[in-house]
């Protein structure tokens, strides 16, 4: 198993000028927009028989809780770590679908696992700036803690994904019909409250594994551009942005239509921007013409230039840009008010108590319903 644990340091891994754009991922994690990236949330195991006689007896757990604080439990880091879950589940994981409507039509992101992933790792950024506000050893624990729990949540999904189904669980349209869906837009997964639980083979771990690099690569990349960009400025804050969310549409120039183009009824033009780590490995010893090559071709990902006949999606770009600005240094400033308790109300130790005060931490809307920045 891909070791998804990543050491928090306050060092840089990685110079954010060697990332121009996001690691694009390869074609068997991409399903592009007309099929949607289905994640089908898996069913609580039910409860063992010594839960419930816990749960029965309230001095039964006080024993049961105090003899596993003694076994480190209830240690600083596993303490730190249980609120780190509860801060991912609840205000970064769900992101994407949260602002479905503005990821989709405003910034042009695809129904894709990787729009998913690129969308939460933003907003594991920005909980990560106030984290790193919180005491010693706090901070470091809690972003350790996030960060694992992000990875974790990473590669059991990129496992979901590439682990071929058997047949009798392929989807039919009798069954789509009837099937209820957890959610609509980026996660269509089927809801299977009725439907016994069928296995599914194994993921390559080889193709896991490649893919788990790639994203940290997208991580690392995006976090260093964006804690460089929010010292420097909102210019730079919004080139982080175009590199690292919105794919660096037009990097190489905008393709504007001709007579000829127009008039043509051939495949349209395509054009990406290619990143120099990740899936394209020893990109410098490639020649120009091998570049322009791999421009062309599309990955899946459904991120890359707009065709000529688009070329007018362009012009609110800049507009899309402010918003992301606005909401960024918005959502830092709101997070930073909180107090360090406030922030680790969960920290008592105490099982149950981990999502206590999640609820008002809980990132608002990028804009309001008339389109302007809230």
């Amino acid at each position: 198993m891909f070791k998804s644990r990543i050491a928090f340091t306050s060092r840089p891994l990685i110079p954010p000028n060697v990332f121009p754009r996001r690691a694009l991922s390869v074609p068997p994690l991409t399903t592009g927009p007309s099929q949607p990236y289905r994640h089908e949330k898996p069913l609580a195991p039910p409860q063992s028989w010594f839960t419930r006689q816990l749960k029965k007896s309230p001095t039964a757990m006080r024993i049961f809780l105090k003899v596993f604080g003694s076994l480190g439990y209830a240690s600083s880091k596993q303490v730190s770590a249980r609120r780190a879950l509860v801060l991912y589940k609840e205000l970064c994981a769900g992101r994407a679908e949260e602002e479905e409507s503005f990821w989709r039509d405003e910034c042009c992101l695809p129904s894709t696992f990787q729009s998913w992933f690129t969308i939460t790792n933003l907003h594991v950024w920005i909980l990560t700036t106030r984290l790193r506000a919180l005491p010693s050893p706090k901070g470091q624990e809690h972003i350790q803690g996030l960060i694992d729990h992000f990875f974790l949540d990473v590669e059991e999904r990129i496992r979901e994904v590439l682990q071929p189904q058997p047949q009798s669980s392929l989807p039919s349209p009798l069954t789509d019909q009837n099937t209820q869906s957890t959610s609509s837009g980026y996660y269509t997964g089927a809801n299977r409250s009725h439907q016994p639980p069928r296995r599914r083979g194994r993921a390559p771990e080889a193709l896991v594994t490649k893919q788990m690099k790639i994203f940290r690569e997208q991580w690392a990349g995006l976090s260093m551009a964006c804690d460089l960009a929010l010292v420097r400025g909102d210019a730079e804050l919004a080139g982080a942005i175009w590199r690292n969310l919105l794919g660096a549409r037009g990097a190489q120039g905008i393709a504007y239509p001709t007579v000829s183009s127009s008039s043509s009824s051939s495949e349209p033009a395509f054009r990406r921007s290619i990143n120099p780590g990740g899936e394209i490995e020893k990109y410098s010893k490639y020649a120009p013409s091998k570049i322009q090559q791999l421009e062309t071709r599309d990955d899946g990902s459904g991120v890359h230039d707009f065709t000529p006949n688009e070329a007018d999606r362009y012009l609110k770009y800049p507009g899309t840009m402010v918003q992301l600005v606005a909401y960024m240094r918005r959502e830092v400033n709101r997070l930073a008010r909180f107090s360090d308790e406030e922030f680790m109300a969960g920290n008592s130790g105490e099982i149950g108590r981990e999502g206590e005060g999640v609820e008002k931490l809980k990132f608002k809307k990028v804009v309001d319903g008339k389109g302007a920045s809230v």
